[in-house]
């Protein structure tokens, strides 16, 4: 006897739903479809934060759906739904073919069924027992904005965390059938300083993924350390002289340069939609031969990880540009239908109620030969960015970050904090001007914002020296 419903109770999305599953996909294929797919989600998700000395506020959201895609011939239509009876998918079928208006009932494509079921989640089943308690959390961010307490100038305290916890089943008519289970946390501190008339703020953000202890181990004090110190540097900085000057980009969060204004550019999303200046580029210079970059899900408990893709695909580690040279792009199930390029395990989503796209995981750009102190002996004026802070990009790759904690490089050395700073530039033009590339390579995380969603990502890089960019300042 067929299951009708997947019930709340089976929470793991065991194999007794196959059947169903098989069933919404052959209803599917028989309207004309020429594939379906199935992307089941629940999740458990919770954020606590901390102002002052205070928790102001305590978010759990929970949720449960099912977003079904079908393609016909380079088309797609996308539904979604949180009713998961057979009633409500087989519904969302129907609404999915009437979208792409498709009138051939009738399909010569044969439907096997799904595979046996790769299940990603068995030593996984645990995490959402084992992550702390809310309680737990509390106590720690409190903890946490009292260290940042220092004196009287820190005239705001933050501290905020978040917990993603998601289980998925992905079932498709290729007889892709696999189900795991995802954890990620993050927390964040922030402080504004206020003296008179100055004025400056810190701040840092942890993360992880696929370690239900890494909260407890966090070391807030250091943190908090960290963030204090960069709020102070910066508290009677002067303004930054805006023109054009070489720059020296510290590792770690430095790398969300090349992510925004590089990074997206090598989705075959911007392929299809002709907003990449690199699409014909293949094989081609489009940065300085030291540069090589990276993207993959592999590395253990970084915040872009993943065992599988929302496609059901393992991810691969993807060298999109090696030596300078342009070697691929990152691809998924539409990327390559309309594009050719191979899927590299990109299909990424923020829940069910968006459809996959192409999307960046752990991205960076990769260690070179030479210190920190190197690239900054190679600069007689320029400008030593610490951290950066938020910024835009346009379409095409044009951007302006924000230098959060900036420093003054005169004859190769770091002399006095400046504010005030911003970075402006292009991304084929500023590409070939990285001309050296550290030994440090660090990574950070983050969230990055796109057609399917907010979906967490890792940026990173070693230091690295722009030869020229355009800083924007007084």
């Amino acid at each position: 006897m067929v299951s009708a419903s997947i019930k709340s109770s089976e929470i793991r999305f065991g194999e007794c739903n196959k059947k169903l599953l098989e069933e919404v996909i052959f209803y599917g294929i028989s309207l004309g479809a020429d594939f379906v797919e199935l992307f089941i989600e629940n999740s458990d998700n919770s954020s606590v934060l901390a102002e002052e000395d205070f928790i102001t506020n305590v978010s759990p959201s929970f949720s449960k759906g099912a977003g079904i895609r079908i393609f016909k011939d380079k088309r797609d239509g996308f539904v979604s739904t949180n009713d998961l009876s057979r009633h409500g998918l087989m519904r969302s079928i129907s609404q999915a073919i009437e979208m792409l208006d498709i009138s051939k009932k009738t399909n010569k494509l044969i439907f096997n069924g799904l595979e046996k079921l790769k299940d990603y989640s068995k030593s996984k089943i645990n995490w959402l027992n084992e992550v702390p308690t809310i309680n737990e959390v509390s106590e720690k961010l409190l903890l946490s904005t009292k260290s940042l307490k220092k004196d009287k100038k820190v005239v705001v305290r933050k501290g905020s965390y978040a917990r993603n916890w998601q289980e998925v089943i992905i079932a498709s008519s290729d007889g892709t059938y696999a189900t795991d289970i995802r954890l990620h946390q993050t927390v964040g501190l922030n402080i504004i300083a206020n003296d008179a008339q100055y004025r400056s703020n810190g701040s840092r953000r942890f993360g992880s993924h696929g370690i239900p202890n890494e909260f407890r181990l966090w070391d807030h004090e250091k943190a908090s350390n960290e963030v204090y110190e960069s709020s102070m540097n910066m508290l009677y900085a002067d303004y930054v002289q805006a023109g054009q000057m070489p720059v020296v980009l510290a590792n770690k969060f430095g790398g969300v340069i090349f992510h925004e204004a590089c990074g997206h550019l090598l989705e075959t999303t911007q392929i299809e939609r002709g907003t990449t200046p690199f699409s014909d580029k293949l094989n081609e210079k489009i940065a300085h031969e030291s540069v090589t970059a990276i993207d993959e899900g592999i590395s253990e408990g970084s915040f872009g990880s993943l065992s599988i893709d929302d496609e059901g695909m393992e991810p691969e580690k993807s060298i999109l540009i090696k030596d300078g040279i342009l070697k691929k792009f990152l691809s998924d199930r539409a990327g390559e239908l309309r594009t050719g390029h191979k899927r590299t395990g990109s299909g990424r989503r923020q829940n069910y109620s968006f459809a996959a796209a192409s999307r960046m995981r752990n991205t960076y750009i990769a260690k070179g030969e030479f210190t920190k102190e190197e690239l900054i002996n190679s600069i007689s004026d320029g400008l030593y960015c610490k951290s950066m802070g938020g910024g835009s990009v346009g379409a095409t790759g044009q951007f302006n970050f924000a230098v959060e904690e900036g420093y003054l490089i005169k004859n190769g050395k770091l002399t006095k904090p400046v504010k005030g700073a911003t970075l402006i530039g292009d991304a084929k033009e500023v590409m070939p001007k990285i001309s050296m590339c550290g030994n440090d390579l660090e990574l950070a995380p983050g969230f990055c914002g796109s057609v399917s969603g907010s979906v967490n990502v890792t940026v990173g890089q070693p230091h690295i020296k722009v030869d020229s960019i355009t800083v924007g300042g007084r």
